[in-house]
């Protein structure tokens, strides 16, 4: 009976390390040939809104699909509507909804997660 509480209280204190970090850090990991909603209102716009699922940004425009053509350490170009435009993978705010969640939408400006909730604002390194 011990070792099942033990394991419980392993589990329970894993889990509770994987959401803190989760919602300390709020990068998105991105492969080249990866599809991804982007914000498209252009190089000036300051939201670099991301997200897995069709959203809007957090400047309110809708976004658009887009294809990740390149990486760098904390950025991604993506290709939309044949033009290429650089994005953080990095956001300073991230979907709050927890474990389940896979919107995956990040922003540099508060706003809503894909799936509609407030995306909270999270520790950048």
């Amino acid at each position: 009976m011990k070792r099942v509480y033990a394991a419980t209280l392993v589990m329970l204190v894993l889990a509770l390390a994987i959401t803190v970090m989760a919602a300390e850090s709020a990068k998105m990991s991105l492969k080249v040939g990866d599809e991804v909603f982007v914000c498209n209102c252009g190089d000036g716009c300051p939201c670099n809104s991301m997200a897995m699922k069709e959203s809007k940004c957090s400047c309110g425009s809708a976004m658009v699909k887009g294809k990740v053509v390149k990486l760098g350490d904390d950025t991604a170009v993506i290709r939309v509507n044949g033009r290429e435009q650089t994005f953080n993978t990095v956001g300073k705010y991230a979907c709050g909804c927890g474990e389940g969640c896979n919107c995956g939408s990040i922003s540099q400006t508060p706003s809503n997660c894909a799936c509609g909730k407030p995306m909270k604002q999270v520790k950048v390194n």
